[in-house]
């Protein structure tokens, strides 16, 4: 089912690109955006019309209203299963506190006598948060975007999520109720690349926001690159994915489970093991077989496990490993292996790190208090995944008395004229003539 890369010796025939030996699956972002920029282009030029001709095109639903009545998200929330309900505050609760944990505060250094700078945290204005509705209705993306949005302090939070034709057209229910749990009201059914323009450039009830965050299929990761200036973006997300790295000490059917796990997400979804025991990847692969007939989500599992986006990668140790792993970047990276923290500590590269047979990573997606919106594509070497950060911006604020400024103005004229801005000395020599 799930290919084989053998790197065992590749080391001692030179150097190894060992990003390009682990394939992910083509994600043509840019080939995506050339149909996504007419839908920009009619959503900012005709606003509600052209978001209800592509709901009616792309979702088959021709709304009357694209925002959710505040009433609908009450229902919603009444109607909700008691024990989902549970699993939801029980998810807010933990987020809470490691958002909160998280939360920057201002910081004032005293450079002399009169000469301060303070890097001030800001929270952003507004938000428009994106929660996919299409193979699974996340609603723990409704959690992991609003809950940090909350804690940074943003005044405004719109959210979309696709309008579904099981229900009458609202985003699901379980997302609705979530929403408000939350105490988020503004909710629209909108899908795509439609709502990520809504959310740009503005329509109807929809004010234009500040930035756009959450995850989406490749047409949504086009429209979030083809706004970003415009708007601020948290990344262009594409199919999920996991790595593990195991030792002969792991237990085969947890390996094989939490493969399974992120490859029922998608059949784009990617699911690497990286082991330097041959034995263990042969049970893990006879562990595949027996869970993945007994899963219901079967075709799509099977499809994205025998992709060329998963691997089982053969090592020669663990040292070669975590040069594997940190070289693909992960979304999602476990380690289970023999002192599993130590291991962990090591890793550079990863959007979230779960440590050890106890920390699967669908207990990152739901209730450990981590936010699972997380770089994908290898981009875990530059960027972060969601968090409080992502909602606040940094300003300085620089506040000098005439000494402070005094003691400077020597320094700051010379530089000026070094740069041939003779002005900008000007500006300082002025307040001492």
């Amino acid at each position: 089912m799930m290919r084989r890369i053998d790197l065992r010796g590749a080391a001692d025939r030179g150097p190894v690109d060992y990003r390009a030996a682990v394939p992910r699956a083509e994600l043509d972002v840019e080939a995506a955006t050339h149909a996504v920029l007419p839908i920009l282009d009619a959503v900012r030029t005709r606003g509600v019309e052209a978001i209800r001709e592509y709901g009616e095109r792309f979702d088959g639903v021709l709304l009357d209203e694209l925002r959710v009545a505040p009433a609908t998200l009450q229902q919603a929330l009444a109607d909700l299963d008691p024990a989902i309900r549970a699993g939801l505050e029980e998810s807010v609760r933990r987020l809470r506190i490691t958002c909160a944990a998280e939360l920057e505060h201002d910081v004032t250094t005293d450079l002399g006598p009169g000469a301060r700078v303070t890097h001030r945290k800001v929270p952003v204005g507004r938000v428009g948060l994106y929660v996919p509705g299409g193979l699974a209705p996340l609603v723990s993306s409704v959690l992991m975007n609003v809950v940090p949005a909350q804690t940074a302090g943003v005044g405004s939070i719109a959210l979309a999520s696709p309008p579904q034709k099981d229900f009458g057209g609202l985003p699901h229910p379980t997302i609705m109720a979530a929403c408000a749990l939350l105490g988020v009201d503004e909710v629209y059914a909108v899908g795509g690349a439609q709502a990520i323009a809504m959310f740009a450039f503005g329509a109807g009830d929809c004010a234009r926001v500040d930035l756009v965050t959450g995850p989406g299929n490749v047409y949504v990761a086009a429209a979030k690159r083809l706004v970003r200036g415009e708007v601020g973006i948290d990344s262009e997300a594409g199919p999920t994915e996991i790595a593990i790295l195991a030792d002969d000490t792991a237990e085969p059917a947890y390996l094989a489970a939490d493969l399974v796990s992120q490859a029922e997400h998608d059949p784009m979804a990617a699911s690497v093991l990286v082991t330097p025991s041959q034995r263990l990847a042969d049970e893990v692969l006879l562990e595949l077989d027996q869970q993945v007939h007994a899963t219901k989500h079967t075709e799509r599992i099977r499809t994205a496990l025998s992709g060329p986006q998963s691997a089982v990668v053969l090592v020669d140790d663990l040292e070669q490993g975590l040069a594997v792993v940190d070289a693909y970047a992960a979304e999602h990276l476990e380690i289970q292996t023999v002192d599993a923290a130590a291991w962990a500590a090591r890793v550079r590269n990863a959007g979230a790190i779960f440590v050890g047979a106890h920390a699967p990573v669908s207990l990152g997606d739901y209730c450990a208090g981590s936010n699972h919106v997380l770089p994908t594509a290898g981009c875990a070497c530059h960027s972060s995944g969601l968090s409080v950060r992502a909602f606040t911006r940094s300003m300085h604020v620089v506040d000098y008395s005439r000494a402070a400024l005094a003691e400077v103005a020597d320094h700051v004229v010379t530089l000026a004229e070094a740069e041939d801005l003779p002005g900008h000395g000007a500006a300082v020599r002025v307040r001492f003539a």
